[in-house]
């Protein structure tokens, strides 16, 4: 399933190429025939993500709220910048190719940023280019639920969990069971917001930290690398966690996003050498801490990394590193 920064990678896109101009939208599948009558030919006025939900919004009082889910997926072509994220942040997400994005086997980000091209660009929990567009539009590949298109960028949608038109009301009801989002909700608010959420809770901070009515965005990946920086136990109850550390996972995690968002790669690592860097871009396997590794050895201790299933989702975590409570309250 695409983690936040995916999806504020998406609703960058949208941003740069479809806010301030009419779209029309259809539904080649027909399953969302009636929803995208109600916005077809309106022009866009905005594009945000909260988290793993996304939500564009048209003239009349009318959104798109999509959830891409485990299966969903946006396919852009046509004359569009490979990689809108710097553009679309004017200029300020600093850390975009600062080691040189590399298509790698998970994950992958794209090198070429700038001049806009007639291409294909998968954008979902991976983001992988394909063939030049010969014919603009080009014909729907596969089942596509919604497709946006102006004269010269087309988006379609495949296999959400979610694509439904909303009014401003429905939209705020929608907004208010999700937790704060590092990059949406003012800064302190939402670690004031995260911090006071899940102190209150028996719950297990590693099922916490999935939870998106706690906080936005965080899935598998980012969840088990969070904790494993933090040296945090993920079977912890969240009430027992000092609000210090609590305050680190938090601002952690808004690191985490900012560097997911400039690079495209779930970059979780950190104190690596150039080339070390631009390794692990090129390959997942060097990307992360603990995430999908066990079986092996511990970067830091040596121990075998454990897997076990959290509420049927995958937990990856090293028995040895992430000690106890007690542990951080001796400092270690």
């Amino acid at each position: 399933m695409p983690e936040g920064h995916s999806v504020h990678r998406i609703a960058r896109q949208f941003a740069l190429h479809f806010v301030g101009k009419r779209a029309a939208v259809s539904s080649p599948q027909g399953r969302f025939a009636a929803g995208a009558e109600r916005i077809d030919g309106l022009r866009m006025l905005s594009a945000k993500a909260v988290g793993k939900q996304m939500f564009l919004e048209f003239e009349h009082d009318r959104w798109l709220r999509v959830h891409l889910g485990l299966y969903g997926a946006w396919d852009f072509s046509g004359d569009f910048t490979a990689d809108a994220t710097t553009a679309s942040a004017s200029g300020r997400m600093g850390q975009t190719n600062q080691h040189g994005t590399v298509v790698g086997e998970h994950e992958d980000s794209l090198a070429s940023i700038g001049a806009p091209r007639r291409t294909r660009l998968r954008m979902s929990e991976q983001e992988k280019a394909s063939e030049e567009v010969a014919d603009f539009p080009p014909e729907p590949i596969g089942a596509v639920r919604v497709r946006l298109l102006t004269g010269d960028t087309c988006a379609d949608l495949r296999g959400p969990t979610a694509c439904e038109v909303l009014t401003p009301d429905e939209v705020q009801v929608a907004l208010n069971k999700l937790g704060p989002d590092p990059l949406v909700d003012d800064v302190g608010e939402a670690e004031e917001r995260f911090v006071a959420t899940v102190s209150k809770k028996q719950t297990a901070i590693g099922l916490l930290l999935m939870d998106q009515s706690v906080v936005s965005g965080i899935g598998n990946v980012y969840r088990a690398e969070i904790l494993f920086r933090a040296r945090l136990d993920p079977h912890t109850p969240g009430k027992l966690i000092p609000e210090e550390l609590l305050r680190e996972l938090w601002r952690d995690w808004a690191q985490l996003l900012k560097i997911g968002v400039s690079t495209g790669q779930m970059m979780t690592r950190e104190g690596l050498t150039a080339d070390e860097y631009a390794a692990a871009l090129a390959n997942r396997a060097d990307r992360h801490w603990v995430y999908h590794r066990e079986g092996l050895p511990c970067r830091v201790c040596g121990t075998n990394i454990v897997m076990e299933l959290a509420s049927a989702r995958k937990l990856y975590w090293c028995p040895s590193c992430q000690a106890p409570l007690a542990s951080y309250h001796q400092g270690g």
